[in-house]
């Protein structure tokens, strides 16, 4: 059980942190782009 509740806080922290690194939709789609672009990189290396 204490596991689950670690796990779980963990991943709400996360989120949170997330959500306050870009605060408005714009901010998030950047965020998802340059997330895109580093995918995009590594895979044209292999």
């Amino acid at each position: 059980m204490k596991k689950i509740v670690s796990a779980l806080t963990l991943i709400l922290s996360l989120s949170l942190l997330g959500i306050t690194g870009c605060s408005t939709v714009e901010g998030l789609g950047k965020d998802i782009q340059k997330g895109g672009e580093a995918i995009e990189k590594t895979a044209k290396k292999y």
